[in-house]
């Protein structure tokens, strides 16, 4: 057993502990105050000097003011707003708040990697910024935006980030380089009439019609304004209209969500909503109001660091296969904000060992905790082969 695996065996019972800890009191983003608490003090026990970022995040250096190299690694911290079924030992003890996207194991693998990481400071000729992020989790802006305002990614040469995803095969290592995940924008659009009585639709205009009617034009947008090599994903999930079976109201609102690769092609997809919704409308002698707020960009990862991540997986135990199967994924992360100012890479270490595995933001999920040592290796692998540049 090499030394790293050594120190991962003796770390793992703790750690398992703790992620299970932090499954058990999870906190939405922005409020994640007793996690920072945790994650601080352990840092603190390990001879780090952390401090808050984004005002519920940590950051923390290998070797403060270090003037070389520096790499950064990432963990989200927060979780979702919504309940936890299954029956376990460590079940979420606040109802409506649940990790059920595995940030606890994220956050629970970066603190291994830092314990990992201070115990060789030695032979590592680099500092690591260990990054401890808040609101990931569909909070507007989200909380990678907040971190780079206040300098997270200052003297930072390049930055690594992973999401377990059960959606892959157990011990896989899924990367890829460019666009490995979506751009987001939210969709709203209220459409506007003049209500009545149901038994008198001539003297109303019906928004509730205009807006049916919207729903199956905006279906048009994918498959007949992009060129077949594009992709793009326009998805209306909520129409919400009326209150009575026998009043026309006088507005309608729906909401969805834009998904797409490339800037110019969600440049060319949010001007043909505008134009459709504004058509539609006028033809049923409607108003509309069309809102489309960019969440995240394109997730692009860079190919010497993506290259890198593959590289050192091929040669990391607990990795069964390096492959860029089944990417780029529509689901979307803000790390993206990151790439975007610095070199960096995002990969996925499966989880599944089925097809019927629960996956991410499903009731049901939870966390694979075999994936924490596998996590932690190929980080600190991953630190020792880009420091050596």
């Amino acid at each position: 057993m090499s030394s790293l695996d050594a120190s991962i065996a003796a770390m793992l019972p703790s750690l398992t502990a703790l992620r299970h800890d932090l499954h058990q009191h999870p906190e939405l983003g922005f409020e994640e105050f007793r996690t920072q608490k945790i994650v601080m003090t352990r840092l603190e026990a390990l001879g780090y000097q952390p401090r808050p970022c984004a005002g519920t995040g940590v950051v923390a250096d290998l070797r403060p003011g270090h003037e070389g190299r520096t790499i950064a690694l990432r963990a989200d911290l927060d979780c979702l707003p919504m309940h936890e079924t299954l029956d376990i030992p460590y079940r979420s003890v606040h109802d409506g708040r649940a990790h059920k996207c595995g940030h606890d194991g994220h956050t629970a693998a970066l603190l291994g990697t830092a314990e990992a990481l201070a115990a060789r400071k030695d032979t590592i000729p680099c500092n690591v910024r260990l990054i401890f992020q808040p609101a990931e989790e569909g909070v507007r802006g989200g909380g990678a935006a907040v971190m780079i305002d206040e300098g997270v990614l200052d003297h930072v040469d390049e930055i690594y980030a992973f999401h377990n995803w059960p959606g892959f095969p157990l011990g896989q290592l899924h990367v890829c380089a460019g666009a490995l995940m979506a751009s987001v924008h939210d969709v709203e659009i209220e459409v506007s009439g003049r209500g009545g009585h149901a038994s008198q639709p001539h003297v109303t205009r019906d928004p509730v019609v205009g807006a049916a009617a919207l729903v199956t034009a905006l279906q048009t947008v994918v498959s007949r304004n992009l060129d077949a090599r594009d992709a793009a994903v326009l998805s209306i999930c909520t129409f919400h209209a009326g209150e009575a079976n026998n009043v026309i109201p006088s507005t309608a609102r729906l909401t969805g969500t834009l998904r797409t690769f490339d800037d110019a092609v969600a440049a060319h997809v949010v001007g043909r909503i505008r134009a459709i919704a504004e058509g539609i409308c006028n033809a049923h002698d409607l108003s509309v109001n069309v809102r489309l707020d960019g969440l995240y960009p394109v997730l692009n990862n860079h190919a010497d660091c993506a290259d890198a991540v593959a590289r050192v997986g091929e040669e990391t135990e607990g990795i069964s296969r390096v492959t860029d199967d089944g990417l780029p994924l529509a689901a979307a992360e803000d790390f993206g904000r990151f790439t975007q100012h610095v070199p960096g890479a995002y990969f996925f270490l499966g989880a599944g060992e089925s097809p019927a595995t629960p996956g991410c933001h499903h009731p049901d999920f939870d966390f694979e905790d075999r994936l924490l040592p596998v996590a932690i290796r190929l980080f600190v692998r991953l630190v020792e082969a880009r420091a050596a540049r």
